[in-house]
This record gives structure tokens, C-alpha cells and sequence, in this order.
């Protein structure tokens, strides 16, 4: 069994057990979330207490959960009669620990990306190498975006897509023009991409040969 720990940066990221979550440090909580997440302490905030208090059965257990909280809260903070309006500043207000979690992730196409499951992640949209009109679409792209939803960050389950597909969902995500379907849209994809990656962590990790 390897002794090494989510919070040696030098060791390979790896899972713990999930069954061992509820007596784990805040510290080896903070850095689980980091890994399936990208890090953001408005998600610890958010979801430490439930990590603490709640048993799971597996990692997507614990991301579906994370999930229906966080639409929880957007729903919440969503006005029924205003869903394709941006947020007034109060609402904006009100709303930004939950935008800063949507944004944790990098903006597609960035050239410095510190993570590197989410630089494998968009290893597709970088594969033969990106031209300098590819990456200014790109930026043009996430510009515009962000213009049309402020605070908000496109994220998206790439999942294989390359950029031609990609960037066609971008067009059409700011043609809709709905802020509250880009919140939802938002966390679906970190969540779906957090299953993802406990998946292929798992696959690979201590606790897989603990489970063999």
C-alpha cells in the first residue's frame, strides 16, 4: 500500500478511500476537492461540512451530492421571472461564492494552465498545436462569453471534442443568452468532469490496489 498523500505535492494525486472521507483532516478534505474541482475555498466552505457529517458509497455518490447542493443555491439565488437576464448587482452580490466556484476552472485554450488534469483534459484542443488565429478565436471566444455573462466562466466536459466542436458550443451557449441555464450548464460539466477524473484517479491510484 503506498503511504504517499494528497498533500505531497511531490507524490501522484490519488484518491483516499471513500469510505474514510467523514475522519479525514480539513486539510486532506480541502486537498480531495482540489483534485476533482480545481481549487476554490468557497467549495470548501460549501461542501466540507456535508464531507465531515455524511457517508458515501463511492466519489460519484459524493459529486452527485456536491452537484444537487450547488443547484440548490443557484436556484435559490435565481429570480423564476428574470432566468435569461443577467444578475442586478444585488443579485450579483449575493451570488458570488458561486461564481467564483464555476470559475475555478481555467478558460479553455489559456496558455498557462497550472493544473495538470486540466491540461491533459484540453489535451484535444491543443493537439497539433494551436496557430496564433486559433488561440485568438479562442480568447475572442471566452471574451465574449464572459461579456455576455458576467462573472461567469465558460466550462465545459470537453470529453474528447476538439476545438471545432467546442467552440460551435460557445457560439451557441452565447446566442441563448440565458444566465441561469449557464449556472446549471456550469455545474454539470465541473461535476461531470470531477466523475471523470475520481474515475481514471481511482483507476490508478493506491486505493485501486488496495481494492484489487
Amino acid at each position: 500500500m503506498s503511504t504517499s498523500s494528497p498533500l505531497n505535492p511531490a507524490a501522484p494525486p490519488f484518491l483516499p478511500a471513500i469510505t474514510s472521507l467523514p475522519t479525514l483532516s480539513d486539510a486532506a478534505l480541502t486537498s480531495t476537492l482540489d483534485l476533482l474541482f480545481e481549487p476554490s475555498s468557497d467549495l470548501h466552505n460549501l461542501a466540507l461540512p456535508t464531507m465531515h457529517t455524511l457517508s458515501f458509497d463511492s466519489y460519484d455518490e459524493l459529486i452527485s451530492t456536491i452537484r444537487d447542493v450547488l443547484l440548490a443555491v443557484a436556484g435559490a439565488l435565481s429570480d423564476p421571472s428574470s432566468q435569461d437576464r443577467t444578475p442586478d448587482t444585488k443579485d450579483q452580490e449575493a451570488k458570488e461564492p458561486l461564481l467564483r466556484i464555476l470559475s475555478a476552472h481555467p478558460r479553455l485554450g489559456e496558455k498557462k494552465v497550472d493544473s495538470a488534469l486540466s491540461r491533459a483534459e484540453q489535451a484535444n484542443l491543443r493537439s497539433g498545436g494551436d496557430s496564433e488565429e486559433v488561440l485568438a478565436q479562442l480568447a475572442a471566444l471566452n471574451k465574449e462569453y464572459e461579456d455576455t455573462f458576467p462573472g461567469l466562466r465558460y466550462v465545459v466536459f470537453v470529453n474528447g471534442r476538439g476545438r471545432g466542436e467546442v467552440m460551435e458550443d460557445m457560439r451557441r451557449r452565447i446566442a441563448r443568452g440565458d444566465y441561469a441555464a449557464e449556472e446549471r450548464e456550469a455545474i454539470e460539466a465541473m461535476c461531470a468532469i470531477a466523475k471523470d477524473r475520481a474515475r481514471k484517479l481511482l483507476a490508478t491510484g493506491p486505493a485501486a490496489a488496495v481494492g484489487r
